[in-house]
């Protein structure tokens, strides 16, 4: 049986395009000879759809589109994920169904609904009843949506859940499934494609079972999908993979035992090094984000510094140079260098760049303010002030050309509040707020890998705001490598600050960290929505109140 595994990239509610979309991969499936093809989890309306599934319009537009999906998709068996309607009433199911000869031949509805960290499927779904094998050209599949697939005792450290639906589906018995088919959207983050691997590698091991596993691709808001899909043989051996971060069709014939892989489907399977694969999720996230809201060029501010470069250089391999414009802004503070580094990077990218110097306007603004301020000593209101004027020309411009501002603050200044409101947090997408500082310059060393992009002294400079004489971040922060370990141990493996302590950390540097963490969350949740690339990213997937007062202290 010849299966083609198709990752499609949705957009959320629009009905016509996703249909028109696995329309024509169904053609090309069809070419290739396929006898199956195999859609992501909710294809049709693409994930997540959020509260959108409480509106009946919405329902309806996905039962349209399905219908007319049936009536044209002739000549080939398709598996893929749709919304079905709960006994319960305003309830859905998340669903895969087998799609053959014009009708709904079999259901599979997704019984372990994650209400973790970006998860919320509670909210809409009904967990779904035991599901049974269904037959496919003589042969016996197990159908299975994402998240049933997590829950084997063997293959994951911590359970979440009571029941195993997999264990369920594919006990010894008459009609126990040959091949095991997951359909899932399941996001980006660091490391994740390598853990599947092993999670479902450990499942078909055990089962002997083969896999196929399909996953959506692509941006959506905040999450980043990488497609990635890939079959397993019955000894968890993976035998091909689709492409990481784009729309792609991997075609795999199971035969007496093995896959068979068209058009060297292996190719993608090298793992790629971390700065590498953080920069491809982020130039993907961008480019949809952007196009998906209706955007076709971005702005952003050129300090001369590491993150505004970074975010550059994505905004161009999302969008195309054409399509990016850089804002250079010096105020009294910043050194000729920096001005400097912000118009070669912008040279080297092919980008346009307009030098807009705020000195009249800081100086103009300090004059209006001092019959306020008085005799008051200068401190952060003055460099919050310079921030704010960039923010606002920024946002003009954005607003005048019709170009999405870009954010371009990084996860360590982001999380202890090393921004400021209404200034450089200004934007409708932080493009590389969940990457650490550290994975910034790891990131911008690999764009410069070949030829210099990134100018040399931009990555070897001491990071400065430079809102003040001779500032430097580690003025006020503890040196980025440090910081950024503490972050890790604390926002992503959850420790406390005595565990963190206990790790040979200094007690007043993870309680000034922290604190800052927990004082700074107000400036967070009015942040503009960033990509989710790490385990634990700010936004919607930590969830913490603003007015709070718990605290917690390194042992005495």
């Amino acid at each position: 049986m010849k299966i083609a595994l198709i990752q499609t990239n949705p957009v959320i509610g629009d009905f016509r395009r996703n249909l028109a979309a696995m329309l024509d991969w169904l053609a090309r499936a069809r070419d290739r000879g396929c006898d199956l093809a195999v859609f992501p989890e909710l294809s049709l309306c693409g994930y997540p759809p959020q509260d959108l599934l409480e509106r009946p319009a919405f329902v309806r537009g996905h039962d349209l589109a399905l219908a007319e999906l049936l009536d044209k998709a002739h000549g080939i068996k398709v598996v893929c994920g749709i919304l079905e309607r709960s006994s319960t009433p305003g309830r859905l199911h998340n669903s895969c169904a087998l799609l053959a000869g014009g009708t709904v031949v079999a259901t599979a509805r997704k019984r372990l609904l994650p209400t973790y960290d970006v998860f919320d499927e509670r909210r809409y779904f009904e967990p779904g009843e035991a599901s049974r094998p269904v037959e496919i050209d003589g042969r016996t599949f197990g159908l299975t949506v994402c998240e049933d697939i997590w829950n084997d005792k063997d293959a994951v450290a911590t359970r979440l859940y009571p029941d195993d639906p997999l264990e369920e589906l594919l006990r010894e018995a008459p009609g126990r499934p040959e091949i095991l088919i997951n359909i899932a959207a399941s996001p980006y983050q660091l490391g994740k494609r390598d853990e599947k691997l092993r999670i479902f590698g450990t499942v078909c091991r055990k089962y002997r079972v083969p896999l196929v596993y399909v996953n959506q691709v692509g941006g959506q808001d905040s999450l980043v999908f990488d497609g990635a899909s890939f079959v397993l043989d019955h000894r968890g051996e993976p035998a091909g993979m689709a492409a990481c971060f784009r729309e792609d069709m991997l075609v795999a014939e199971w035969r007496s035992g093995g896959w068979r892989i068209e058009d060297g489907g292996k190719t993608e399977m090298v793992a790629a090094e971390p700065a590498a694969e953080v920069l491809a999720a982020l130039t993907a996230g961008t480019a949809d984000y952007v196009r998906k809201c209706g955007f076709a060029k971005v702005v952003l501010g050129l300090s001369g510094g590491i993150d505004s470069a970074l975010a550059a250089v994505i905004a161009c391999r999302a969008l195309g140079p054409d399509n990016v414009m850089g804002i250079a802004m010096p105020s009294p503070y910043s050194s000729p260098e920096s001005v400097e580094d912000a118009l070669q990077l912008a040279e080297n990218l092919g980008i346009d760049v307009q030098v807009v110097p705020i000195t009249e306007a800081f100086t103009t603004l300090l004059a209006t303010l001092q019959p306020l301020f008085g005799e008051l000593p200068a401190d952060l209101t003055e460099q919050n002030l310079q921030a704010r004027i960039r923010g606002l020309i920024l946002m003009a411009v954005s607003n005048k050309f019709n170009r999405l501002l870009l954010s371009t603050g990084n996860k360590s200044e982001l999380a202890v509040g090393y921004c400021t409101l209404y200034g450089d947090m200004n934007g409708g997408l932080a493009v590389i707020s969940d990457a650490p500082k550290e994975m910034v310059y790891a990131m911008a060393r690999y764009v410069n890998r070949e030829r210099e992009i990134i100018p040399a002294r931009t990555l070897a400079k001491p990071p400065s705001a430079e809102l003040a004489p001779n500032q430097r971040d580690d003025d006020d922060l503890p040196p980025y490598p440090l910081l950024d370990r503490i972050l890790t141990l604390y926002l992503e493996e959850n420790l406390s600050v005595a565990e963190i302590v206990g790790r040979g950390f200094d007690p007043a540097a993870v309680a000034d960290v922290v604190r800052r963490i927990n004082r700074n969350e107000y400036k967070r949740k009015q942040a503009p929505l960033g990509l989710k690339v790490t385990s634990k990213a700010f936004g919607y997937g930590r969830r913490y109140p603003t007015a709070q007062n718990f605290s917690e202290e390194p042992p005495v």
